[in-house]
């Protein structure tokens, strides 16, 4: 999927993949990133709920990714 370096993070799970309550939703992520002028790579569907993810790239060129596995 990526060819370079990515850094992965998973709203909703702690480090061993347990749900964590209460996470910010990715979509609220990527409004807060938008607001904040980040340019993203790919969205999420604003009107949907559940899995998701958005990615962005840093200004290294490190790949982002925001998988929201629930």
């Amino acid at each position: 999927m990526f060819e370079n370096n990515i850094l992965i993070f998973n709203p909703g799970w702690d480090e061993n993949a347990t749900n964590l309550d209460p996470y910010d939703d990715v979509r609220v992520i990527q409004e807060h990133l938008k607001k904040g002028c980040v340019t993203l790579t790919s969205e999420a569907d604003p009107n949907t709920s559940g899995p998701a993810h958005i990615t962005l790239t840093d200004p290294d060129g490190n790949n982002i990714l925001i998988d929201q596995h629930r």
